[in-house]
């Protein structure tokens, strides 16, 4: 039984053949460029296109008239032109230039830190004109410019919290205030005092990041740091992101963060998601399988979305259970109660669960194989729009007084419990997902495959 809400995302195989074309298009004009996607396959197993941030075409191209028949719609103007987003699935947005005759395509691609990338693409700062101080809630660099024929320029774009395409001047110690927040969510308290303790001071932070730099800036470091946390803890993390890194890439391509949380926690979670301005999307449940559920958030202003998993009934999911409350009682009994149980909350001591990030599928299974001896587990996707899978577990071991807790409330038996001090659980993973066809949704029945599979009571 799958019970889905609010949205049902489809395949958007025109859209995608359009996006498809013009960075076809792109390359051709572009050789750096071409070069640039393919170190990204050979070297990191990413696709350059899922990187795209936006694509500035002159109003004289021939796909123009076929934004809105594949679902784009306009969604205002920037000083340069319209701007056409679609709502149906991940694309880039489409910028026209108004009044302009000009076929120059312009491409823009995320990437963590400007520096970072024009250091790796051994472009000197100064050459590639920075738009938008360091720290800056948005900032482009012009890397590779092509006149020859009708021309190309691939740009770098780097953004936190702000999707627009306006460099603003910043107030004064913005740089020194941004910074410290982040250090204020590196350092903050995710053991060593009460859990409702730790909750109440993240939200503070929180709140003021938020009222220094606005929500969706706040937002951004948060999961900078979140991030970090869970590759201290994670080998297979740790070697993709400096497999990206060599090409200045970071974790531009990050999907979705995914948090554990036990019963008695979960609305604190999610009141810590909604803080940052994430926005509760679908929700589903796959009661006969697992007995757990999932919420999906989104933040607009950063894109970010999050699982935040937990133990549900049947008769709880008819319900908005992000917001109900949840008893106290089965706190541990389940997959994601017993992982919590054993390694403590995921928004807390045991960090993200694990990270989604876009890959050509294939390479990466081949690469981390190939360099750093890292296995996928068995697929539990494998659509043509979708497929996707999770490394090998990173085994953490675990606190004795946790284990023997949860053996004196009989939700381990005593031989799990010896496993576990001796051998340690299952903490997290690096998942490896493709999207074709700008496809937005989830495989909910391959995730509950998978979460029984990677439940501490089978990892254990």
């Amino acid at each position: 039984m799958t019970i889905s809400q609010e949205s049902e995302w489809v395949p958007q195989p025109a859209a995608q053949s359009l996006v498809n074309g013009l960075v076809a298009r792109f390359l051709e004009r572009s050789p750096h460029s071409r070069e640039l996607a393919d170190r990204m396959i050979n070297e990191t197993a990413t696709r350059l296109i899922d990187f795209v941030d936006h694509i500035e075409i002159g109003f004289g191209e021939e796909c123009v008239d076929k934004l809105g028949g594949v679902g784009f719609v306009r969604e205002g103007a920037a000083s340069f032109g319209e701007v056409w987003v679609h709502h149906g699935g991940l694309f880039p947005k489409i910028i026209v230039r108004s009044g302009e005759l000009t076929r120059v395509i312009r491409v823009g691609i995320r990437v963590d830190q400007v520096e970072d990338f024009l250091g790796a693409q051994r472009v000197a700062f100064y050459d590639a004109g920075v738009l938008g101080a360091v720290h800056a809630p948005v900032r482009f660099a012009s890397v590779f410019v092509d006149t020859d024929g009708e021309g190309a320029e691939l740009r770098a774009v780097e953004r936190h919290g702000d999707r627009g395409f306006d460099i603003t001047e910043l107030p004064e110690l913005w740089e020194a205030t941004v910074e410290r927040h982040l250090e204020l969510f590196r350092t903050r308290p995710r053991g060593g005092m009460a859990d409702q303790a730790a909750f109440e001071e993240v939200l503070t932070r929180i709140d003021n990041a938020a009222a220094d730099l606005g929500r969706g800036y706040a937002c951004d470091l948060f999961f900078r740091a979140e991030r970090e946390y869970w590759m201290s803890r994670n080998a297979a993390g740790r070697s993709q992101y400096a497999r990206q890194q060599k090409l200045g890439l970071g974790w531009a391509n990050a999907g979705n963060h995914t948090f554990r949380s036990s019963r008695e926690w979960f609305q604190s979670a999610i009141r810590v998601l909604e803080a940052l301005g994430m926005e509760c999307r679908e929700r589903f449940y796959v009661g006969e399988q697992a007995g757990w559920g999932v919420q999906v958030l989104e933040c607009a202003a950063t894109g970010i979305v999050v699982f935040c998993d937990v133990d549900v009934s049947p008769e709880e999911v008819v319900e908005d259970f992000a917001h109900a409350g949840l008893a106290r009682n089965e706190s541990v009994s389940g997959t994601n109660g017993l992982w919590c149980g054993l390694h403590g909350e995921s928004m807390l001591g045991a960090g993200i669960h694990h990270l989604q990030a876009q890959f050509d599928w294939h390479q990466l299974v081949e690469q981390l194989k190939a360099e750093n001896g890292i296995e996928m587990m068995e697929p539990f996707s494998t659509f043509p729009y979708l497929r996707q899978a999770l490394t090998e577990g990173e085994r953490w071991s675990i606190d004795a007084g946790r284990v023997d807790a949860l053996a004196e409330q009989g939700v381990i038996t005593a031989e799990q419990a010896e496993d576990f001090k001796q051998n340690g659980a299952i903490g997290s993973h690096l998942e490896n997902l493709e999207r074709n066809d700008g496809f937005k949704g989830f495989n909910e029945e391959g995730v509950s495959d998978i979460v029984r599979k990677t439940g501490p009571r089978k990892a254990g």
